[in-house]
């Protein structure tokens, strides 16, 4: 199988307001998104939350928005989430990039200390959308089946996995 062809990428005009920081970069080649680090420690116990300072902010394109993700490590070791994943920066913000992270963890506390890697930012095209108010929508396979509505968790009760005739849950047996 060959490889797709590669595009050019994309340039993004960045500002660092730290020197100091690095500029973010992938950690592997093919990762989706760049590492955002942190430059400020930060201690956080249990259940707190707080707005961690990246010390870059960014001009995107027109058409393109950028992603801050949270980092999988982080979760998996420490507990740590971001409390709005995915937090979006539009082509038009220009301040300082910051990642609102939360320790769920139920027992210890989480430090962060400055240069500490807090973070992914991915970079997107987006769509520009006009939108036409209609009285119905058309049809689909899914319809409106939303939140489990497919199944795929053993321990979730699906009311609606046997839908019967005329759209009601068969509940035989239940």
């Amino acid at each position: 199988m060959s490889a797709p062809p590669s595009r050019a990428p994309l340039d993004v005009l960045i500002r660092r307001l730290d020197p100091a920081v690095p500029v973010p970069s992938r950690a592997h080649p093919g990762d989706a998104g760049v590492d955002l680090v942190t430059t400020e420690a930060a201690e956080l116990p249990p259940g707190e939350r707080a707005m961690l300072p990246t010390g870059v902010s960014i001009a995107l394109p027109d058409g393109y928005a950028a992603f801050v993700h949270p980092r999988s490590g982080l979760a998996a070791r420490c507990g740590v989430a971001m409390v709005n994943a995915p937090g979006t920066i539009d082509a038009g913000y220009r301040g300082e990039i910051k990642v609102i992270v939360i320790n769920l963890d139920p027992r210890e506390t989480v430090r962060f200390q400055p240069f500490d890697r807090i973070a992914q930012l991915v970079v997107q095209r987006v769509e520009t959308v006009r939108f036409h108010e209609v009285a119905e929508l058309p049809g689909s396979a899914r319809a409106a089946g939303g939140f489990g509505s497919t199944g795929g968790h053993a321990s979730v009760h699906n009311p609606y996995a046997a839908v019967g005739p005329g759209g009601t849950a068969d509940r035989k047996g239940q």
